[in-house]
């Protein structure tokens, strides 16, 4: 029997450990650090806790090792509303474990190793649930740096009129271009590169050139986010609640396009802020929310993330968000 979600985040699952506060210098044997912290991550994970956070009826389907990381991060899962029944734990690949060097400013610096690039193929599970919505984790980056399974993937999500979510990295293992997939970008409802990836995919320096690559690509709508500068949206709205994840152009033909600025606060670790946004907006749109305030929505949950070590720590529900914004006047 298929399973029934309101999103399913689809990606990585990692064992982080947080390293704050790193000192270069080595002390007699080895070296010293503020903190360190053990931490479940990925970007499916964050994606996936903040959206049950939020009160999203959410699944995740990602690849764990049957091992002690494997079996920690599915506990955090299920004891954060995240159902666990699409994790697949095939005994052949550890859990992959990432290095996180945090800096004064909350900005960071990740090892990655081999068991990043393990071969999980999402496409063949989506049969197993049904959903409003669903998340690519990380568009460029393992399970989504091979064009089959992307198409894949996506064919499926629009057939069953699923509204597609798709967060980018820059490319480690393996690099993939845009034109890559030129043909498989049509169906993105929405993509939120950072500044830093939409200049790498696109070779554009100004944010309104970088999204119209995007756009004449085939993506419906683009959120470039811009760290303290806030987020950059172009495209062509959303499809009218109630018709979630259908091909419709919702508002029409015309083309939208704002800013929404930042919120400053005090920022210790950044780690997951990104995914933390995704799931925030993805929750608004999905509640018939219109664009601009699925974005401040959006931006609330990034800054709130930030305001602790880890990606899921800060972040405790909706009506945080909300007295959040209230408190901003918005």
């Amino acid at each position: 029997m298929k399973k029934s979600y309101d999103i399913v985040c689809i990606g990585m699952a990692i064992m982080d450990s947080i390293i704050r506060g790193f000192e270069p210098e080595p002390v007699l044997s080895g070296f010293r650090a503020e903190s360190g912290t053990l931490m479940a991550g990925g970007d499916a994970v964050n994606e996936a806790v903040a959206a049950a956070k939020l009160g999203l009826g959410t699944g995740i389907l990602c690849s764990l090792g049957t091992d002690a990381a494997g079996d920690m991060i599915e506990a955090v899962l299920a004891a954060t509303g995240v159902g666990t029944d699409l994790i697949q734990r095939p005994d052949e690949h550890p859990t992959p474990v990432t290095t996180i060097f945090v800096k004064e400013d909350g900005n960071r610096r990740s090892i990655t190793n081999q068991a990043h690039s393990y071969n999980f193929h999402p496409e063949q599970y989506m049969d197993l649930f049904d959903a409003r919505a669903v998340v690519l984790g990380s568009l460029f980056r393992a399970p989504f740096n091979d064009p089959d399974v992307i198409r894949e993937v996506l064919t499926v999500a629009k057939l069953r009129g699923m509204l597609v979510f798709a967060d980018t990295k820059l490319p480690n293992f393996r690099r993939l271009s845009l034109d890559d997939i030129e043909n498989l970008l049509p169906m993105i409802d929405f993509i939120t590169p950072n500044l830093d990836e939409a200049e790498h995919y696109t070779d554009k320096s100004r944010v309104q050139d970088m999204a119209d690559v995007f756009l004449e690509k085939g993506v419906k709508n683009v959120i470039i986010k811009m760290g303290a500068e806030g987020c950059y949206f172009k495209g062509r709205g959303t499809a009218p609640a109630g018709n979630m994840g259908s091909d419709t152009e919702g508002a029409g033909s015309e083309t939208l396009e704002f800013r929404v600025p930042a919120f400053t606060v005090d920022t210790v670790d950044a780690t997951g802020a990104g995914d933390n946004f995704i799931a925030g907006f993805a929750s608004e749109i999905l509640r018939g929310s219109d664009i601009k305030k699925a974005l401040q929505f959006a931006s609330a949950c990034g800054a709130i993330c930030t305001t602790a070590v880890g990606a899921g720590t800060a972040l405790t529900g909706r009506s945080q968000v909300e007295e959040f914004l209230a408190e901003r006047n918005l």
